[in-house]
């Protein structure tokens, strides 16, 4: 069964970009638009601040037992695996 979390934020400017993240067999995939668009964004090697965000968000879905610890980790070992690369 996949796991989709999807947020809204504000760009530099001003504009709302939505992001989805989906837990598929094991792979997180993450995609976004700006409002307004009809094509979504795929992101082979998602943005940091994207897996940061996501992070937070499922840290706060595990708390209240929504969210598996599994999933805290791998996203851990995505912002790692970022992180390494820059």
């Amino acid at each position: 069964m996949p796991s989709q979390h999807i947020w809204t934020e504000k760009d530099r400017h001003g504009k709302k970009r939505e992001v989805r993240a989906t837990k598929f067999g094991g792979a997180w995939r993450l995609q976004s638009k700006i409002v307004g668009e009809t094509e979504w964004t795929y992101y082979d090697s998602p943005l940091l601040r994207d897996l940061l965000r996501l992070k937070e968000i499922v840290a706060r879905k595990y708390q209240r037992r929504r969210a598996s610890v599994e999933d805290v980790g791998s996203i851990e070992k995505l912002i790692a695996e970022q992180h390494g690369n820059e």
